[in-house]
């Protein structure tokens, strides 16, 4: 007994010391990479991960203006970009890896269009596009509006109480609601229905993912799955499946009882879970179940939990400046006239509130980071190269305050985007959605949104800040505020 035990001492202490070999030398290949990019000081264990990251971001953009390594813990590392021209050699061509940390994502939405890389990305990609055709689009804003109202006609009752309101919760439980209507053709009624889990699974999914990265212990599979944090990580994924896994078992039925794509196309329209139940390549291969579900996940996922923090800072941004405020509501008046309500042909007609949005997704990106494994070598402009299978990040947040690319860059000025502003600045500048083949691929959907609950909000409410309840950013997998987003809202006769 005490010889096995012995032997097994001497296979954990080999194994520990063979992790430790491994551990060190992949650190000074990652110094030997990073040797010509020069960055921020750091901590041996936690390396960047117990400094204050969105406030530093910012400011080492501005010393670092092109890029700089940035480490998650002692033996994982990243360039960090924050300049147009490094974005554009890395994200403008091939397929570099979406892997890395968002593998941390898997057990919970798959191996969906966030995640794969190569020929399947390529052949769920072209699957998917059709899904996001402005003709499937148009019918949504009818079913946009409503969630906006039913959310608003909730407002209305809370302001009675003369106290500010938190938003942030429920702009994400309509944008669930929303994308559950459209995209899904499913009454989840979920703003008026508090039993409903999934916003609060999806929040703490988000939240774990985070912490997740910003405990270098926790990077080993092994060990997270082992530990309490790992155990209620995968309680929460089933819960999300559960909800994912009706929507889809409910369709299925749906179809099977009518038989025929025709007999759907004269009841409603075609929706983003008809695409993906109808979805056939070049071969006649449809997508797997494990793919359908996963496809369903992410969008569900990325379609309301991003789109709803863009929204969240935008009605925040207009609360801070009144004057831009003002002139959307009366752009959004005289493109209404007597109508109370926002139509697709309204969209383009809204050139203010556009420039308001994207101002607002310049200093608040719902995704402040993107990261990416490189599939091939990269040469920068300055010469400087990346080897094959080098780690980086797209650093949004600091691309869109950096000072070398952005005048004033703290300060809220839509004109940035007017025509004239617009015309030379570097396409890789400005990145809400990402770029290249691997951009966002529902970002008109989320516009539409963005625009629909601007106008509808701005129509009914003023809005002013909270001064007592500032937010505090906070970037989990989405731009968040520690504790919420607080507005006072006053009802407009």
């Amino acid at each position: 007994m005490v010889p096995m035990f012995h032997l097994m001492a001497v296979v954990c202490l080999a194994c520990v010391v063979l992790k430790a070999i491994q551990l060190y030398r992949r650190k000074q290949k990652l110094l030997k990479i990073f040797k010509s990019f020069p960055g921020p000081p750091t901590h041996w264990l936690y390396g960047h991960l117990q400094m204050d990251e969105l406030d530093n971001t910012a400011s080492w953009a501005e010393q670092y203006p092109h890029c700089h390594p940035m480490w998650y813990g002692g033996f994982l590392g990243f360039l960090s970009i924050n300049h147009p021209e490094y974005a554009k050699a890395v994200y403008s061509k091939g397929d570099p890896k979406s892997l890395v940390i968002y593998s941390f994502l898997v057990p919970w939405i798959g191996q969906g269009l966030l995640i794969l890389n190569g020929p399947k990305w390529f052949q769920h990609r072209r699957l998917l596009t059709p899904g996001f055709h402005y003709d499937l689009l148009k019918p949504y804003v009818t079913m946009m509006a409503d969630s906006v109202c039913v959310m608003l006609d909730k407002w209305e009752q809370l302001i009675m109480q003369d106290k500010s309101v938190e938003l942030f919760e429920h702009v994400s439980l309509m944008t669930l609601d929303s994308i559950m209507k459209s995209a899904f053709s499913y009454q989840s009624n979920c703003q008026t229905d508090r039993s409903n889990l999934y916003i609060q699974t999806v929040m703490d999914l988000s939240l774990m993912v985070q912490q997740r990265i910003q405990t270098p212990l926790h990077h080993n599979h092994l060990v997270y799955w082992l530990s309490s944090q790992g155990r209620r990580f995968r309680k929460a994924c089933r819960l999300a499946h559960k909800h994912t896994d009706k929507v889809i078992r409910e369709r299925k039925e749906t179809l099977k009882d009518e038989q025929e794509l025709e007999k759907i196309q004269t009841r409603r329209h075609l929706d983003f879970l008809d695409i993906l139940l109808n979805a056939k390549d070049e071969n006649g291969a449809g997508l797997s179940n494990e793919d359908l579900r996963a496809e369903v996940d992410t969008f569900m996922f990325e379609g309301h939990d991003t789109t709803a923090s863009g929204i969240s800072w935008l009605l925040y941004c207009m609360a801070l400046h009144p004057e831009h405020q003002q002139r959307c509501r009366e752009e959004i008046k005289d493109i209404l006239g007597d109508r109370d309500t926002v139509q697709w042909d309204d969209f383009g007609k809204m050139t203010y509130t556009t420039m308001c949005i994207k101002e607002t997704l310049r200093l608040y990106p719902p995704v402040p980071l993107v990261a990416r494994e490189l599939s091939a070598p990269v040469t920068f402009v300055d010469g400087r190269t990346l080897p094959k299978g080098s780690l980086v990040s797209l650093n949004i947040y600091g691309l869109h305050r950096n000072p070398t690319v952005w005048h004033n860059p703290e300060v809220f000025n839509p004109l940035r985007f007017s025509p004239e502003n617009s015309a030379g600045r570097h396409s890789y500048a400005f990145l809400p959605f990402a770029a290249g083949p691997r951009n966002c691929i529902g970002q008109q959907f989320a516009m539409n949104e963005l625009k629909v609950a601007l106008a509808l909000t701005l129509l009914r409410f003023e809005l002013s800040p909270d001064p007592a309840k500032p937010p505090i950013k906070i970037p989990q997998l989405v731009l968040r505020s520690k504790n919420g987003i607080h507005l006072h809202l006053k009802k407009l006769q």
